[in-house]
């Protein structure tokens, strides 16, 4: 920990680009400077903002991959999503971001797949994963901070689809609950916390298809001498509230027992300080290859007003690349 904070102290007051790195546990938590990164084969673009021109040079190739999904069958998600059911009607949580692992049979690689994707935040970990997120985590501009939660998503092509969305009560409980507990964890590192933009629709592209996804946009005002204890302000917040659930810690052991498979990186974050601001991302539309085999992690939040029917579809839904 020491190490992380010290790097990540000493390269803000340098105001020397960096890139961080950490997993949904906390136990691993990575920085690099662009260079360190690109020397170790970990490329990123954040909003135009990266290391990798080089990879981007190499293709210009757009066509689709066909990632030929292989997801678990709905009785191991029934058996996963009953038990999550209990614990929401015992009272133990709110509200739980279920995922799981779905094998892919594609002969595409981590490469072409970071380098087909669109999307604003991208990384590429070695031969480890790749990752294509929507979803902004916190952003720092002038001693402000920003998180823009998204909960509540829909296919565009269904009629009536924004209004749908919005008229959605469960997807409306959800996206109230992650809005009040981003509200809590901001109000641990920073003052004067409010909510500027609730539930906004934002499009999401998916393939030739566009999804819609509701977001909220959340302030806050950081002390002035915020860059002294980034680290620590930083990991108080984790894991983010979008991808684990509410309240967190009973939350998170509920998670650690129905999922079969570590989360690791997947649903941590990654960010970059680019000399004059922050900006980082959920680690979603994540591909993790182990033992040489691909894996596309997806879930989605879990309430009392789920059904399996509906989770299991959206876990099915998050699975692909965007190519624009």
């Amino acid at each position: 920990m020491k190490d992380f904070e010290n790097k990540v102290t000493n390269f803000l007051h340098e105001q020397k680009p960096f890139l961080f790195i950490i997993d949904f546990n906390k136990s691993k938590k990575l920085v690099y400077s662009f260079e360190e990164a690109a020397e170790q084969n970990i490329y990123f673009n954040i909003k135009g903002k990266g290391n990798d021109n080089q990879l981007n040079s190499k293709t210009q190739d757009k066509s689709p991959i066909n990632l030929d999904p292989v997801p678990i069958s709905k009785e191991i998600y029934r058996k996963a999503f009953d038990t999550v059911k209990k614990e929401l009607n015992s009272g133990n949580s709110f509200l739980l971001n279920l995922t799981f692992p779905t094998i892919l049979n594609t002969t595409a690689g981590l490469n072409e797949i970071y380098t087909k994707a669109s999307a604003p935040y991208k990384l590429l970990y070695k031969d480890k994963f790749v990752l294509f997120s929507p979803e902004c985590y916190l952003k720092i501009m002038d001693d402000t901070i920003f998180s823009y939660p998204m909960k509540g998503t829909i296919n565009s092509t269904i009629p009536n689809a924004k209004e749908l969305l919005l008229s959605n009560k469960k997807e409306l409980y959800e996206h109230n609950t992650i809005v009040d507990l981003i509200r809590n964890d901001l109000s641990m590192i920073s003052n004067k916390v409010k909510v500027n933009k609730f539930r906004y629709i934002e499009k999401i592209k998916k393939g030739n298809q566009e999804l819609l996804q509701t977001s909220t946009e959340i302030q806050g005002d950081l002390p002035k001498n915020w860059k002294d204890n980034f680290a620590n302000l930083l990991l108080k917040t984790l894991p983010a509230g979008s991808i684990s659930g509410a309240p967190k810690k009973k939350t998170i052991a509920i998670i650690e027992s129905v999922e079969i498979m570590p989360r690791g990186f997947y649903s941590g974050i990654f960010g970059i300080f680019d000399g004059t601001q922050i900006d980082s991302a959920v680690s979603i539309r994540y591909i993790e290859q182990i033992d040489g085999q691909l894996h596309y992690k997806s879930g989605g939040g879990i309430t009392h007003l789920s059904t399996l029917d509906e989770e299991y579809q959206e876990l099915l839904e998050k699975i692909y690349v965007p190519i624009i």
